[in-house]
């Protein structure tokens, strides 16, 4: 599968809060335009703009750092809290068969913005790599990006 480089991805990876997109998130209205499904004290939840399936969420912390152990305790607490809580939703919106929940640390591990830690949390179904993945290198998307956001900020509310 081809990866998916964003000009935005391109340009935080440059430098140390320069351009970083969860930054600049932060200081926006939450809403279908930056996907902010949630906002803890000190971490937020946001749906995936590149998905790898429908519902791919993000865990993001609010301070801008690199890995886990630059983070205090109670921030990589509430960071494990609402990828349960995520799960949780995910569960009651699309009854996914599993789920990947994992972060890239570092450009090595994978990790597409480098300098700003976050955890994902995707939504498995049995046989969900299909033949256009496969073949066309193209990811089919059931549901537009902006109504998997309505569906998930009312279940997240509830």
């Amino acid at each position: 599968m081809k990866r998916l480089w964003a000009p935005w991805r391109l340009k935080f990876i440059q430098g140390k809060n320069s351009g970083c997109v969860f930054c600049a998130v932060q200081k926006e209205t939450d809403g279908p335009g930056n996907l902010v499904i949630f906002r803890s004290e000190r971490c937020f939840v946001i749906l995936n703009r590149y998905p790898y399936t429908t519902g791919h969420l993000m865990v993001v912390a609010g301070e801008h750092s690199a890995s886990f152990e630059d983070l205090d305790a109670g921030t990589r607490s509430d960071m494990m809290e609402l990828v349960t809580r995520a799960v949780v939703v995910l569960r009651s919106v699309y009854h996914p068969d599993a789920f990947n929940v994992g972060a890239n640390i570092g450009a090595a591990a994978g990790a597409g913005i480098t300098g700003h830690i976050h955890i994902h949390v995707v939504p498995r179904w049995t046989g969900d790599a299909n033949f256009m993945l496969t073949l066309a290198e193209t990811k089919v998307m059931p549901e537009a990006l902006e109504d998997t956001y309505a569906r998930l900020r009312t279940a997240w509310e509830s």
